[in-house]
């Protein structure tokens, strides 16, 4: 893969964003406690970055932006955080919603979203509805969401169309992601996590098998358009060669 130019300082003005980008939004909690703050209140915070890190990705090009925001292990946290992130998750599907038809963006939930609330199946309904009218941006939002769940639901969908009468020899690497929550969306070329911690926590297993992978010690709610510059340059350093030899 060519750089755009020969500059090696980053920046999106220098490198030509990876079409699909992924981050696991870790932080929230230590960036709160090292502030002698809540929990809840790294998590409102983190949900803000969020907000100004999407538009920024829509802004320099890139298409599709993926977010690990809730998996399925999360229920196990305190249930004043997990309320929490559910009311946050609540006010910014509404907003998305307000926005979605002014800004033409598109929006999908990953993950297992009947253990939603309903409020939030609801809304969840609501962006998919608006998401169909339009091209162009889209941000993937990961709510209850696990890599090894999700690949368990692709092998039953799968084993449940062999049982009804088609072959297993038909399915191939490209049909079985049709049987994933991300059917129709391309792999991520780049995956980033801020936090400090050095691990993809059951995120995106199938999808990520070729991404290059980024960590950083910043916490996510301290994550800057900038921080994302620096990611894309060091992607653009990285030698794909997709087990190949160039």
């Amino acid at each position: 893969m060519a750089d755009t130019t020969d500059n090696k300082t980053g920046g999106a003005e220098a490198y030509a964003p990876p079409r699909h980008i992924a981050i696991i939004l870790d932080g929230n909690g230590r960036w709160a406690k090292r502030r002698g703050l809540p929990r809840t209140a790294g998590h409102a915070v983190g949900s803000e970055t969020f907000r100004k890190i999407a538009t920024y990705c829509k802004n320099i090009g890139v298409e599709y932006l993926t977010v690990y925001a809730f998996s399925t292990e999360n229920w196990k946290r305190p249930e004043d955080e997990v309320r929490t992130i559910m009311r946050l998750l609540s006010k910014y599907l509404h907003e998305a919603i307000d926005t979605m038809e002014r800004d033409h963006i598109k929006m999908k939930v990953l993950g297992n979203v009947a253990g939603l609330p309903e409020e939030l199946q609801a809304l969840v309904r609501k962006t998919d509805e608006i998401s169909a009218r339009y091209e162009g941006f889209q941000a993937n939002i990961c709510l209850n969401y696990g890599g090894r769940d999700e690949l368990v639901r692709a092998a039953m969908r799968y084993a449940a169309d062999v049982k009804d009468g088609r072959a297993p020899e038909e399915i191939g690497e490209a049909e079985f992601g049709n049987y994933l929550y991300s059917a129709g969306i391309p792999d991520p070329e780049l995956l980033i996590r801020p936090g400090g911690e050095v691990r993809i926590s059951n995120f995106l297993l199938w999808q990520c098998a070729y991404s290059e992978f980024y960590f950083t010690d910043v916490l996510w709610p301290d994550f800057t358009p900038e921080e994302l510059d620096k990611a894309i340059a060091e992607y653009h350093r990285r030698d794909r060669r997709y087990g190949g030899v160039k």
